[in-house]
């Protein structure tokens, strides 16, 4: 009980950055963006409240589940470049107090969920975090190289809470949605594990690269492209999206295949330029297809079927 006590009497004080750096708010922003598309191209209407207590409830889930997965890995943090500084390997916030701090949001959130919003929208957002902590975190991780294949269907899956929140049903527009996440997701943290390899090798995290090699990941990233591309055109085939998403999945598409084909091609191993280009070219794809779909239904341009 001394030692304890000492260790917390010497731990530098939290400050209300540290907490917020636990909540992964970069992580976030995506999650709560991709949310608010499934809130606006939902058919029919919602009060503006309940719309704003679900985007709520899925940022705070959000960072519930970063929180915790901060909090489990803190041991493998502790050893990686990339996560030495966050709060816990620092020692500014003890694992314990970040656990009750995330636990006590993800059931803040799933209970105002259920309270303000809807039934289907509550067991989606508590089945969202107990996947990424559960079986993503505390199982996948640690013990397979398709850790983040199957473990994107968490972060895959707010879409579909945005439009059960609006309809309180599900039907297939929201889960192409999130299909289309779940097979961006292995190419743009693919990328990102070839240029952090040593980090993963380090702290014994079997990722992509560290397991199979680098060029089996470039090779799987360009498989994964290839069928996420076309995959991405089919909002605008269904009648979904019109001609802007049209144009922004179409081109940018074209964008990430290039980039995958660069990646596959890659000579300079030590600092993988192609792979970090292709991170960074990943994330503005997503991002400009959702945008997209938000756009072409706040300003009201017809699906691309009207346009036929």
């Amino acid at each position: 009980m001394a030692d304890a006590a000492t260790l917390a009497l010497s731990r530098p004080a939290a400050t209300v950055g540290d907490f917020i750096a636990l909540l992964k708010p970069r992580v976030m922003s995506l999650v709560v963006f991709t949310g608010l598309t499934g809130i606006v191209v939902a058919p029919g209407s919602v009060h503006p409240l309940i719309a704003f207590s679900a985007l709520l409830c899925i940022a705070v889930a959000a960072g519930a589940s970063g929180a915790l997965n901060m909090a489990y890995d803190s041991d493998i943090d502790a050893l990686m470049a990339r996560t030495a500084g966050r709060p816990i390997p620092m020692g500014r916030i003890a694992r314990e107090d970040a656990l009750a701090f995330g636990w006590t949001l993800a059931v803040g959130s799933v209970t105002l969920m259920e309270l303000f919003v809807n039934d289907l929208a509550a067991a989606l957002l508590a089945f969202t975090i107990f996947f990424y902590v559960g079986v993503y975190t505390l199982w996948l991780k640690r013990r397979t190289p398709q850790n983040i294949v199957i473990g994107g269907l968490a972060g895959a899956l707010p879409p579909a809470i945005g439009w059960a929140a609006v309809t309180g049903t599900l039907s297939a527009e929201p889960l192409l949605l999130v299909a289309i996440i779940f097979l961006w997701t292995p190419p743009h943290f693919w990328a990102l594990s070839l240029f952090r390899s040593d980090d993963y090798a380090r702290a014994g995290v079997p990722m992509m690269p560290v397991v199979r090699g680098k060029r089996s990941t470039r090779r799987q990233i360009l498989a994964y492209a290839l069928v996420l591309v076309p995959f991405g055109l089919v909002p605008a085939g269904i009648g979904m999206a019109g001609p802007l998403y049209l144009a922004a999945a179409a081109g940018l598409g074209g964008l990430l295949l290039w980039h995958a084909v660069r990646t596959l091609r890659e000579t300079d191993e030590t600092r993988e330029p192609a792979a970090r280009r292709l991170f960074a070219v990943s994330i503005f794809y997503l991002f400009s297809l959702f945008a997209a779909l938000i756009a072409e239904h706040l300003v009201g341009i017809a699906p691309l079927h009207v346009w036929m």
